[in-house]
Order: C-alpha cells, then sequence, then structure tokens
C-alpha cells in the first residue's frame, strides 16, 4: 500500500529518514496485521479488541420505550487497545491527506518555509475539525441534546452511551493521541514542539476528563462549538495564505472566539452549579461511575475555566501583534508617498 512517494535517494534501512519517509508504508503494514488477524480463529478475538468497540450492553425491548433491543457502551481498559488501532488509522490518513492534496498546492503556490509548515498544520486541522463538527452535530440532534439543555446534566452519570458517541470519544483521542508521532514524521521544529505538546495535552487531559468521568453530553457539546470556531480560524489562515489581502475571516473569526468562549463557561457553570449542584445522589462510586461530589465539580470547572483563559489570553496578545503589524507598515507606505524623486526639489526648497 503506497502512499507516499518514495524519493530518488534511498537512505539505509531503519535509519531516521528511512523511518520518515516510509513511516506510512510502516503504519499501514501494522494496521494490516490486525486487519488480517480477523479471517484466523485462532487471532481473532485478539484482533477484535483491537478494530471494534468494547464493553457493549443489550438493553431489551419494553412495551413503553421500543420494540427493538438497544446496545449501549461504557468504557474500559480494552478501549486502550482500540485507540491504539485507531491512531494508526489516524497517522495514514494524516499522510493521505499530506501527500495528495497539501503538498500538490504547496507545490503551486511556491511558499516560504514558515508558511509551509503553518499551511500544512492549517490544512490538517481544518479538515479534521469539519469532519468534527459535522459528526458531532448530528450526534446531538439524533440524541436531542440541542433541544433539551437539562440533558447535560440529567440522569448523571451518563455511564452507558450509544455507538456513535463512543465511537465519536475513541476516535477523538486517537487523533490527538497520533498528534505525538507526528511531531517526529513531520520534523516539527525544536522551538514548535514545547508549544504543540501543550496543545495537544490540553486537548487529551479535557477529552480523556469528559470520557472517564461520564460527562460525555456536556463534553459533546463543548467540542462542536469549540472545532467550529477552530476551524473558521485555521480556513481564513488558508485563505490568508493564498492571497494575504483577505481578512475577513479573521474578522468574524475573533467575534465568534469571545462569544465561543462565553457560552462554554455559561454551559459550564449551568452543569455544575445548577444542574449537578441539584442532583440527589451526590455520593462518590466508582462501581456506578458517579463521580457527583463537591471536589469534582469544583476542579473539573476550575479546568475549563482555566482553559478558557488560557485561550483568552493567547487570542489577546495574537490580536495584539496583528495591530502593532498592521500599524508599523502604514507609517511606511505613508513616508512611501511623500519621498520626492532623485534630482527634483520640493517647494520648500524652492
Amino acid at each position: 500500500m503506497a502512499i507516499r512517494k518514495k524519493s530518488n535517494k534511498n537512505p539505509p534501512v531503519l535509519s531516521h529518514e528511512f523511518i520518515v519517509q516510509n513511516h506510512a508504508d510502516i503504519v499501514s503494514c501494522m494496521a494490516m496485521i490486525f486487519l488480517l488477524g480477523l479471517m484466523f480463529e485462532i487471532t481473532a478475538k485478539a484482533a477484535v479488541i483491537f478494530v471494534t468497540l468494547q464493553y457493549n450492553v443489550t438493553i431489551p425491548a419494553t412495551e413503553e420505550q421500543s420494540s427493538e433491543t438497544i446496545s449501549l457502551y461504557h468504557y474500559g481498559i480494552k478501549d486502550l487497545a482500540t485507540i491504539f488501532f485507531y491512531m494508526l488509522v489516524a497517522i495514514i490518513i494524516h499522510a493521505i491527506i499530506q501527500e495528495y492534496v497539501l503538498d500538490k498546492i504547496n507545490r503551486k503556490m511556491h511558499f516560504s518555509k514558515t508558511k509551509h509548515s503553518k499551511f500544512n498544520e492549517s490544512g490538517q486541522l481544518s479538515a479534521f475539525y469539519l469532519f468534527s463538527c459535522v459528526w458531532g452535530t448530528s450526534i446531538l440532534v439524533s440524541e436531542n441534546y440541542i433541544s433539551d439543555p437539562t440533558s447535560l446534566w440529567r440522569d448523571y452519570p451518563h455511564t452507558l452511551i450509544p455507538f456513535q458517541m463512543k465511537f465519536f470519544y475513541i476516535l477523538q483521542l486517537a487523533y490527538w493521541f497520533h498528534a505525538f508521532p507526528e511531531l517526529y514524521f513531520q520534523k516539527t521544529k525544536k522551538e514548535d514542539i514545547f508549544r504543540q505538546i501543550v496543545y495537544i495535552g490540553l486537548y487529551l487531559f479535557h477529552i480523556a476528563g469528559a470520557y472517564l468521568l461520564n460527562l460525555t453530553h456536556l463534553g459533546l457539546v463543548l467540542l462542536v462549538l469549540h472545532y467550529f470556531v477552530e476551524f473558521l480560524f485555521h480556513i481564513s489562515r488558508l485563505f490568508y495564505f493564498s492571497d494575504e489581502r483577505y481578512q475577513k475571516g479573521f474578522s468574524l473569526w475573533a467575534v465568534l472566539f469571545v462569544l465561543g468562549r462565553l457560552l462554554t463557561l455559561i454551559l459550564s457553570v449551568l452543569t455544575f452549579g445548577f444542574g449537578l449542584a441539584r442532583a440527589e445522589d451526590q455520593q462518590l462510586n466508582f462501581s456506578t461511575g458517579n463521580f457527583n461530589i463537591l471536589a469534582v465539580r469544583i476542579s473539573v470547572l476550575a479546568s475549563i475555566c482555566m482553559a478558557q483563559a488560557f485561550m483568552m489570553w493567547k487570542f489577546i496578545n495574537f490580536q495584539l501583534r496583528r495591530w502593532r503589524e498592521h500599524s508599523s507598515s502604514q507609517p511606511q507606505s505613508v513616508k512611501k508617498k511623500f519621498v520626492t524623486p532623485k534630482g527634483k526639489t520640493s517647494r520648500k526648497e524652492r
């Protein structure tokens, strides 16, 4: 399964350059091993853990609810194997988008090295954010979370979730885990590694926290809201790289960014300060998955508020930097208008 084009140079096997150039093919072979394992009875039981979702619970049909059985899922240690497999899939898809879409555009546009890396980053993230927004919105609509905000905290703990919801969280964790080896595969600069690790770590911390604390309903709403704003930023940056006169997208993103942070805080305060705080069962119980105690509520709410404050701080610095660049470029353009050609005297000199 050849995904990346090979250069004329043949680096030594298992060398740094060999792994970077052929990492998509290597990962494809690893994923193929798990898929082939499904074909044989001896290895099928082990391969199924990696490929399919685990911990399903079948709820029998009742006369009041429905005429069909319902399959719901909860989490467990075997989810790590599923996350690992789909992390390999994410690396393969990353390589396909890079090779057949982004690299072709880069050759036509002739970007500089700085713009080249930023264009690749925005191209990959915009594709992921768009996919996640569409999928997450379809889950919100099908489960009626948008029409009924009380579903964010009602019937907590949400230990049993539908297939689409669990698969969404598994793929989210797999994607952000795949970002760590991509730092090596994409030859990320040393000065950018720390920023990327913090960026990836914040996503993993909050997504895994919502998944493990059975706050999947609130986590899904906040993720879709955040991803939509981030998608608008990265798609605006892609248009900006193609034409630097394009600035309208950033203006719209700035407004929605502030509104997104405000709406995130409102939903979080309503869930933890109003909904869960008034629940009858407020005892820590690992067997039932109930984490609705005061310490956990305060910790989660503080974590969300700190993340929003951190993003607002980065946003303000970004806007100040843009304002300084815009203000510094204006005096230079004004000076050029008043420069007189050589050999000609101004009116004052005359």
